[in-house]
């Protein structure tokens, strides 16, 4: 193949797909996959809108998420062989400092930024990766399936285990739970055997949540969730608050928490900036985390989670040529968890 279908960003809200070169064959360390599903996240919506403080290559192939498999192989990769099932991490990580020893690759001291973001992404038909930057997929999983899993189901994986702790029995307010890692979490807090109290911003979605499996749910524009939380757990408050919408939650989401609980937060889509009650965090010693990215280890267990049954929501599955539609839902919150797009 001497050319390849790709979606290259052009400039803000000018996404094209193109016929460009294809990618020569591997390096040494390197592997070529086959994209089978890119799946679509915030970091695209903001992407396409246009991040004036990042700096990127353009024009840029987007697509941040994806799945595929192994088509060929470079010198000295013995892990890997044509016909694997694989997840491209999307950060360039070093490999060799502290943090990456450690295996904490989403505190990497030298990344160089993120694939479908800051350099060429995944939302094409062939790529060339590091073979040390991937993680297998286990066979059963569905291409649709196992596209959420480097960054939705990762990130969940993170904020849940690594930060907040989740413990069985535990009662969790998880917001958004119509998003993509919304809906993960609710899934895997239950699976655990947690009592999860759902927040969504419409009826409809509601339901959904509940149908998810969500032992109450709460319609934040018309229901005041913490209220609801409290008198949920016998005016205790919830152990964990997963939270990742912002300013518009964030004063709620600490009066949610019971002595000694903990929130965790990934994310800010209402907005950045919100005020804190400086004495109500050391007087119920209330522990905040913030949670940015995955390890592999993270997308590893995510995928193992998979494997027996606890798999992300889709929305909806379009073709590539539909690209741009699936962002629209996403940046109008039409959506109740992922999209996710084939190749």
């Amino acid at each position: 193949m001497t050319t390849m279908r790709a979606l290259r960003l052009h400039g803000d809200r000018d996404l094209r797909l193109e016929d460009v070169p294809a990618p020569p064959p591997p390096g040494p360390g390197e592997v070529t996959l086959r994209i089978k599903a890119v799946a679509l996240n915030h970091i695209d919506v903001w992407g396409f809108r246009g991040m004036a403080f990042a700096k990127r290559e353009m024009p840029l192939i987007v697509g941040a998420e994806a799945v595929g498999e192994v088509v060929a192989v470079g010198a000295g990769v013995t892990e890997w062989k044509v016909g694997d099932r694989a997840a491209p991490y999307g950060a360039l990580t070093c490999g060799t400092c502290r943090r990456c020893l450690k295996g904490e690759d989403n505190l990497c001291e030298n990344v160089r930024g993120v694939k479908g973001f800051h350099v060429g992404g995944f939302a094409c038909e062939l790529v060339n990766q590091e073979a040390r930057l991937m993680v297998r997929v286990p066979d059963g999983i569905s291409w649709d399936d196992a596209a959420c899993g480097t960054i939705t189901f990762s990130t969940v994986e993170h904020m849940l285990f690594d930060n907040a702790k989740l413990e069985p029995g535990e009662t969790i307010l998880v917001h958004a739970a119509g998003s993509g890692i919304g809906t993960v979490a609710v899934r895997i807090a239950k699976d655990l055997g947690c009592t999860v109290i759902a927040t969504a911003g419409d009826d409809e979605k509601c339901a959904k949540a509940k149908a998810l499996g969500a032992d109450v749910v709460v319609n934040y524009t018309t229901q005041n969730f913490p209220t609801v939380a409290r008198r949920a757990t016998g005016k205790v408050g919830v152990d964990v608050v997963f939270e990742h919408v912002g300013a518009s939650t964030w004063a709620g989401s600490l009066l949610s928490l019971r002595m000694g609980g903990r929130l965790v937060t990934c994310g800010s889509t209402s907005g950045v900036s919100a005020e804190t009650n400086l004495m109500m965090i050391f007087q119920r010693q209330l522990r905040i985390f913030g949670s940015f990215g995955a390890s592999m280890r993270n997308i590893a267990d995510g995928y193992a989670k998979m494997a027996r049954g606890i798999l992300p929501v889709l929305d909806t599955v379009l073709p590539v040529e539909r690209f741009t539609e699936g962002l629209d839902r996403l940046e109008s919150r039409r959506v109740f968890g992922k999209i996710v797009v084939t190749l």
